[in-house]
């Protein structure tokens, strides 16, 4: 497994919890909005920081810290997961995993074994445009089905969220990402940042109003709409 990142502390990546941020390299797509595209693309040119670095200074503050997030790149790429997990559970930390949600099988083992308490999934788009959002055409969303299936059906604590770009989601678009996850407990519609980690620069983010009404229109369908990014 490939550390690339460590964020010591944040008060943003874990939801109500004083957490740190473990960042893993590869990913499985290629979202043109990616902000983490050096962990993508340029993975084998980045530094890595060895675990047991990581898992020592996570040790010394297991006092301080009260939640851990396992974020990338995509993190259940990793077989060897669990077994890093495992030893993040064992200091008593509550675990936060993002996904892309490509690897349902990984994300039930994680959940069955109790190695993860929450999962934050990307839902990138509708299913029709799910290739334009993660830069892969004709791409079967099957295996997507699979885990929102499974989180919407289980007791794992969870939210979707979606990271809306002008060039990429249409009205439509989110209503009908909120058709697919109804029910959901938790639906964040993130706007779009520009940063200098962008992998397809020159996008941009729907106006606050545009976003405003997006959250209106999702209310029938995802009684906890919230968003993030905008003031």
């Amino acid at each position: 497994m490939q550390i690339h990142g460590f964020n010591k502390t944040t008060l943003l990546d874990y939801p109500k919890h004083l957490a740190a941020t473990i960042f893993l390299g590869g990913c499985n797509m290629r979202c043109p909005f990616c902000h983490n595209a050096s962990l993508v693309t340029g993975v084998s040119s980045q530094p890595v920081i060895p675990t047991e670095e990581v898992l020592s200074y996570l040790k010394k503050r297991k006092n301080l810290l009260e939640g851990i997030c396992i974020t990338g790149g995509e993190p259940t790429l990793y077989k060897d997961l669990p077994a890093f997990i495992a030893e993040i559970k064992t200091m008593g930390f509550k675990v936060k995993l993002d996904t892309n949600g490509t690897n349902p099988d990984m994300l039930k083992q994680l959940s069955n074994a109790g190695l993860i308490d929450y999962v934050a999934m990307d839902i990138k788009n509708s299913r029709k445009n799910y290739g334009l959002s993660i830069g892969i055409t004709e791409y079967n969303t099957d295996k997507i089905d699979e885990s929102v299936s499974y989180l919407l059906n289980g007791t794992l604590d969870y939210e979707f969220r979606t990271t809306l770009v002008r060039e990429h989601h249409t009205e439509q678009d989110v209503l009908s990402i909120g058709q697919w996850i109804e029910g959901a407990r938790a639906y964040y519609l993130q706007a779009y940042k520009d940063s200098q980690d962008i992998l397809s620069p020159g996008l941009s983010s729907p106006s606050k109003d545009t976003i405003l009404l997006y959250a209106k229109l999702l209310k029938p369908y995802v009684t906890n709409v919230s968003i993030r990014g905008i003031d």
